[in-house]
């Protein structure tokens, strides 16, 4: 998440925050793609959360990546609450608990991508290690209470974390507990956008199952595959979900619009403060009504900041978020943005990723994301298992980045990225399956060797 927006051009009427939206059209010749991706922090003795503060908190860590990079500190009062490129447009950030998230800057090619996390890696480790900190890469905390994490110090958190419990019985686990990586993808047209919505959302159970790799929770397998993706589901479904009325014809950059003014707001940022409006929605904000802010109308920035807090499966901001994986180890990262530009920026597998979606009905997407986190590729769409349609769209990933002819420097092209997925699906099993049976096996009902064998 980069920092909070700050045009502070106020709005006058619906049709400037379609076209805040509208103007992430793009050509195909300028679509990047971006990947954000959080991993948890931990102390390599003991495998305890890091705090914030102290000489090896994370407070520190920003600190030491700061002078590293050269990258501008993002503050937040006396604070440093993360980094931005000014050139490359890259961002790092912190999570509620500390999850330190890289938003990658937007690149041409999944190689490119790769090689960014190599980057960061290797600077991460340079300015972690001296510290005595290591990081997890999985989509849940898999030994840790909620008590045992340490609060950053961000206002936004704080406003979630009173809001959160009255909407949902998972809200701060979401917050302090999980890990995520994401996809930014382009679109070239209001119709491209929709049908790579439309296809995505169908499709993100398959990503969930492929990733999965939550299935501990405080020391003890949780009866789940991705717990952080039934997290989602009892969160705060206000907004969250599979958004069944993207199906519906006359879906547009309109109805987002209309879907995100009645979504429920956190914050309001004025200066350097979070005004607390959790719960009123951006539509009474429009109208002058919201009894925090009597008489005032929304900015561009409060769109923007409102539009970053809609959860949804696939989020529309000037592009489109892919949001249903787990947190990943270093080395199957680059698989998830592979795995979505080879379905949706080639327009021959677009075409037949939406043929294999087109006739699913909205119950049967929501039945087969209810089902993933417990039996991830067992779970059905119809009469079809998930590990079925998954082999189908790892064909599909794989011919479209073959045709996208994107070579690096040893001739290859950015299906080789894939082969993570491949090795998953030869094997039958989710990761969190080959989690499961080392914790019953090897790793003899601990998981404390998840800190070294899915460490960055």
């Amino acid at each position: 998440m980069a920092r909070d927006q700050l045009d502070m051009t106020p709005l006058n009427s619906r049709d400037e925050l379609v076209a805040w939206l509208e103007a992430g059209v793009k050509s195909p010749a300028e679509f990047r793609i971006g990947t954000e991706h959080e991993k948890t922090p931990f102390t390599l003795e003991g495998h305890h959360p890091v705090p914030y503060e102290g000489a090896r908190g994370i407070g520190a860590l920003l600190d030491g990546m700061q002078i590293l990079l050269g990258w501008e500190p993002i503050m937040e009062g006396p604070h440093i609450i993360g980094l931005h490129d000014v050139t490359g447009g890259g961002a790092i950030s912190l999570e509620p608990g500390g999850q330190f998230e890289l938003s990658g800057a937007p690149v041409e090619t999944v190689h490119q991508t790769h090689a960014e996390l190599m980057a960061h890696l290797s600077q991460v480790r340079e300015v972690a290690t001296p510290l005595g900190i290591g990081f997890l890469g999985l989509g849940l905390t898999p030994s840790w209470s909620r008590s045992d994490i340490p609060v950053m110090p961000k206002g936004r958190y704080k406003i979630m974390t009173n809001y959160m419990p009255k909407v949902g019985s998972y809200g701060l686990d979401m917050m302090y507990r999980t890990c995520t990586v994401q996809t930014n993808l382009d679109f070239s047209s209001e119709a491209d956008m929709v049908k790579k919505l439309r296809v995505s959302l169908a499709l993100q159970p398959v990503a969930t199952a492929l990733f999965a790799n939550s299935p501990f929770t405080e020391g003890k397998p949780n009866g789940l595959l991705s717990f952080r993706s039934e997290i989602w589901r009892d969160t705060d479904n206000d907004r969250s979900g599979m958004l069944p009325w993207a199906f519906e014809d006359g879906m547009g950059f309109e109805r987002w619009v209309d879907y995100a003014l009645d979504v429920p707001m956190y914050f309001v940022k004025r200066g350097d403060d979070y005004i607390d409006v959790a719960g009123s929605s951006f539509r009474d904000f429009f109208d002058g009504n919201n009894d925090m802010l009597p008489g005032q109308r929304p900015t561009l920035s409060d769109w923007a900041n409102h539009l970053s807090t809609i959860f949804p499966e696939v989020r529309l901001k000037r592009y489109l978020e892919m949001r249903g994986a787990d947190g990943q180890p270093w080395g199957r990262l680059t698989a998830l943005p592979a795995f979505w530009v080879g379905l949706l920026y080639d327009d021959a597998s677009l075409d037949a990723a939406w043929d294999m979606v087109k006739g699913w009905t909205a119950e049967e997407r929501q039945v087969l994301r209810d089902e993933v986190p417990r039996l991830g590729f067992k779970a059905k769409i119809g009469n079809r298992f998930l590990f079925e349609v998954a082999k189908d769209c790892l064909v599909l990933a794989h011919a479209g980045l073959r045709r996208r002819g994107r070579i690096d420097g040893s001739g290859l092209d950015e299906s080789r990225h894939l082969a993570p997925l491949d090795h998953i699906l030869d094997s039958g099993r989710t990761p969190a399956e080959e989690m499961l049976e080392k914790y019953h096996g090897v790793w003899r009902g601990s998981v404390e060797p998840a800190y070294d064998e899915y460490a960055f």
